[in-house]
């Protein structure tokens, strides 16, 4: 039997697919040619990444010359905000309070840089924003996480899209939760850019994508040669880009039965932790969620102190310390969740290999955690 523990951290990171990995390997050895070269070499690389750019541009339904590699999901986020800004007729973007900080940073760069203005549209008790409150006037840019990272929650992408174009903005979704673990097609979307980070769906770190769609204007934010259409410079990390091509196609051929047995097991899980701890506080939706994803919450209690007593279970908690003091998600704090409850958020992300006998091995360790002095 393993020491290890139950893995459910799921949306930090995924361990790299088998099948990514043995398809990344030649790529590490004798094929190592550069994409860019003239050689016989270069030929096999430069195949190797034009099939990769196929497999991912079929997992959300977009033309492969739409799709341009990147380091990852925070690089993609600064290519689509940063670049959309030069051809921008309007200096306006409207996102929401619950994005990651790689969506975050970039939008006040363009606030602090370039003297755009920055509308948060609010979001409501599920962490999903909130149409209705949607500014008049031109835009230049909307963007908007697709599945939140912490709650699950998916927003509602197509109508926020719709209300964006109708203010002439372009569109762009943080996909980087979401591509992968739940069916995503840009065209029923109708988003004009999205983000894909390879680690959150079983093919290796640092190497993602930016979907871009055929026509958005879009400025390179590196500067260098010509790879990737001139919009990411630098050589590619051929490797990765096949790891991240065979994680696709391993992603589309189970999304059909992987999203069902993983929402199952969630439900098994809170159905077991709240028949022991009732006063447990769920705060991922039932529905329109990742069928991954359940964070809870236990009053009174640090999460993180919760963690440490479970010994069995690795996961993420919705709060961060620094320097022994704990302050909650800003997140939760946007939903209106209450400070005391949110610093006792748990995120308990389930992947392929979980099985029925994590789920109860996790719920035993919780609630003996839950009923602890620690």
């Amino acid at each position: 039997m393993s020491d290890e523990p139950v893995y459910l951290d799921h949306n930090a990171t995924t361990p790299v697919a088998p099948e990514a990995a043995e398809a990344m390997w030649p790529y590490l050895t004798d094929l190592f040619g550069n994409p860019s070269g003239a050689t016989p070499q270069a030929a096999r690389a430069r195949a190797a990444v034009d099939r990769a750019r196929e497999q991912l541009a079929a997992l959300i339904g977009a033309r492969p010359d739409e799709i341009i590699f990147t380091s990852g999901g925070t690089e993609s986020n600064n290519l689509a905000i940063r670049g959309s800004a030069p051809d921008a007729r309007t200096p306006v973007v409207v996102t929401s309070p619950v994005e990651h900080p790689a969506t975050q940073a970039p939008v006040e760069h363009l606030r602090r840089q370039h003297g755009w203005t920055v509308t948060e549209v609010p979001v409501d008790a599920a962490a999903r924003i909130r149409l209705d409150r949607m500014p008049g006037g031109p835009l230049g840019l909307g963007t908007l996480i697709l599945a939140h990272n912490e709650t699950g929650t998916l927003q509602p992408m197509r109508a926020f899209a719709d209300a964006v174009h109708a203010r002439g903005g372009v569109v762009h979704a943080d996909g980087a939760q979401a591509v992968g673990k739940i069916g995503v097609s840009v065209d029923d979307l109708t988003v004009d850019l999205l983000s894909i980070a390879g680690h959150k769906f079983y093919g290796p770190k640092g190497v993602g994508a930016l979907y871009i769609r055929r026509g958005t204007p879009v400025a390179p934010v590196l500067l260098g040669a010509g790879q990737e259409h001139g919009m990411r410079p630098g050589t590619e990390n051929v490797a990765g880009i096949v790891g991240l091509g065979e994680a696709a196609e391993l992603a589309g051929s189970l999304l059909e039965s992987e999203p069902v047995r993983q929402e199952r097991l969630r439900e098994r899980l809170w159905s077991l932790l709240v028949r022991e701890i009732p006063e447990i506080v769920r705060i991922t939706p039932s529905e329109s969620t990742l069928p991954n994803t359940l964070m809870v919450a236990v009053p009174g209690m640090l999460g993180a102190d919760v963690l440490a007593a479970a010994h069995t279970v690795a996961a993420s908690t919705g709060s961060a310390c620094h320097t022994g003091v704990h302050s909650p998600s800003a997140a939760l704090v946007a939903t209106g969740l209450d400070e005391t409850t949110a610093l006792g958020a748990l995120r308990l992300s389930l992947g392929r290999s979980t099985t029925e006998t994590d789920i109860d091995t996790a719920a035993s360790a919780l609630i003996t955690a839950a009923r602890s002095d620690h």
